[in-house]
């Protein structure tokens, strides 16, 4: 049996392969999420939130494995917001807010969720990491969204441009935080050659 794969169903918004901005349809989709403030590249918040993300998330896999219907855990996203949207394009991550996320498979409910993070808990010392992992529904809708090759940091152009001109030039407004979805592992790949979905909620002004 092929596993389910977000990336394969969901090609538009985890495969794109557009390096100019576009807009997309954002369905309803389910996550289990961790909300915190602060630099990710420093905080140790952020750390833990990732690491409970991902002790939770690879639980339910090998319940929903053992029970016969497989997937593939999705990548790391994030939700991101500030007080002065300025503060992304001029990268002043301290006063950075975040949802980190991993998207779930619609057949995975509340009750697969709490069994998993129970089960997570009883193999961490920071069981109040685990605690923070909730689930949350987010339905974007109409968003624009562009594939962002390079380091994170090399980000603000294109938020700019974003901002100042394709929003502007499309009588486009804000609708939601700033989607980042993560598709290269840090960790194993040269920032130049990070691969990263840019996505913004947007409206008509």
């Amino acid at each position: 049996m092929t596993a389910y794969d977000l990336k394969r169903e969901y090609k538009a918004l985890y495969a794109p392969k557009n390096t100019d901005w576009a807009i997309v349809d954002a369905p309803e989709q389910r996550f289990i999420a961790v909300d915190g403030r602060g630099d990710p590249n420093t905080a140790e918040e952020y750390l833990r939130a990732v690491q409970a993300l991902y002790s939770v998330a690879y639980t339910v896999k090998f319940a929903a494995k053992r029970e016969g219907r497989d997937f593939v855990v999705g990548p790391l996203e994030g939700l991101w917001w500030a007080d002065d949207p300025e503060a992304f394009t001029s990268r002043d991550k301290d006063s950075w807010q975040w949802t980190m996320m991993i998207c779930q498979p619609e057949w995975i409910g509340a009750s697969a969720i709490a069994e998993a993070k129970a089960a997570a808990r009883a193999k961490k010392k920071r069981v109040g990491d685990i605690d923070r992992v909730y689930r949350k529904t987010l339905h974007e809708g109409t968003s624009a969204q562009v594939l962002h090759v390079g380091s994170y940091d090399d980000e603000g152009p294109i938020l700019a441009e974003l901002h100042e001109k394709y929003m502007p030039g499309n009588g486009l407004e804000f609708a939601g935080p700033h989607h980042e979805i993560y598709l290269s592992d840090p960790r194993k790949t040269e920032a130049a050659r990070l691969r990263t979905v840019l996505r913004q909620p947007v409206k008509a002004a």
